[in-house]
């Protein structure tokens, strides 16, 4: 019987613990202005950008222009929920 009060004691004190601990909320960011959209049509040009290859290099689309196809595929992270 002591045992069993000790052991369901501990486990009290155990789960109020665990459970107690607020992390401290962080201000509020306030959110950035969202961008206009651009106009397109079917058959323009895209504009020029730079993103970062899966190796860390910085690739511009301008570099393909007129040698190759170019596919801009993006991926959801795995297990992210998004």
């Amino acid at each position: 019987m002591r045992k069993t009060t000790l052991l369901m004691a501990i486990s009290l004190l155990f789960t109020i613990g665990a459970f107690g601990q607020v992390a401290p909320s962080a201000p509020a960011a306030t959110p950035a202005p969202t961008p206009k959209p651009a106009k397109f049509k079917v058959g323009d040009m895209a504009p020029d950008f730079t993103l970062t290859d899966t190796k860390g290099v910085k690739v511009k689309l301008s570099e393909f222009r007129g040698k190759s196809n170019v596919v801009l595929a993006f991926y959801v992270f795995a297990f992210t929920g998004g």
